[in-house]
């Protein structure tokens, strides 16, 4: 009984001591670009808005050495649809749309011009409090997606 509890151990502290070192790509905010000015336009959608800027605030607060300055221009429009009815005529069922146009641009010179749209279909709820939450928790959820491919785009521009 020992034995096997001296070789349950061994194995324990060689999987912790040799494990491998696995970090998400976007964790190590260590990029070597800068953001130097992101522009939004004033028609857009506000909390979509805020969740981008946040995302590359600490971008720019993080960054070390920068080798590339790009400025970026951020259309947002969000679209709520009715996808099924009840036979009342109640909604049952909403599609969110999330619509992002960014720009990003090198010296006042456009080097991307991309659209994006990200979508979600979700369940009436009765409760309209939750309703408008759950709708929240949706923006955020698609904001941070959009903003992870707004900075996989100008990561991938920065590697060539």
């Amino acid at each position: 009984m020992n034995k096997y509890l001296i070789k349950f151990i061994f194995l324990i502290l060689a999987s912790i001591t040799l494990s491998c070192s696995y970090t998400p790509i976007f964790s190590e905010k260590n990029y070597n670009f800068g953001i130097e000015k992101i522009f939004f336009d004033e028609n857009g959608v506000k909390d979509v808005d805020k969740i981008i800027k946040n995302r590359f605030d600490l971008i720019k607060k993080t960054n070390g050495e920068i080798k590339e300055n790009y400025s970026l221009r951020v259309r947002t429009a969000k679209t709520r649809e009715v996808i099924s009815k009840d036979s009342k005529g109640d909604p049952v069922k909403f599609k969110l749309i999330i619509s992002v146009n960014y720009l990003i641009l090198k010296d006042k010179e456009i080097i991307v011009d991309k659209n994006i749209e990200r979508k979600n279909i979700y369940d009436n709820n009765s409760d309209k409090f939750k309703l408008e939450q759950n709708e929240k928790i949706i923006i955020e959820n698609l904001s941070k997606n959009i903003s992870e491919v707004i900075l996989t785009s100008i990561v991938t521009l920065n590697d060539n």
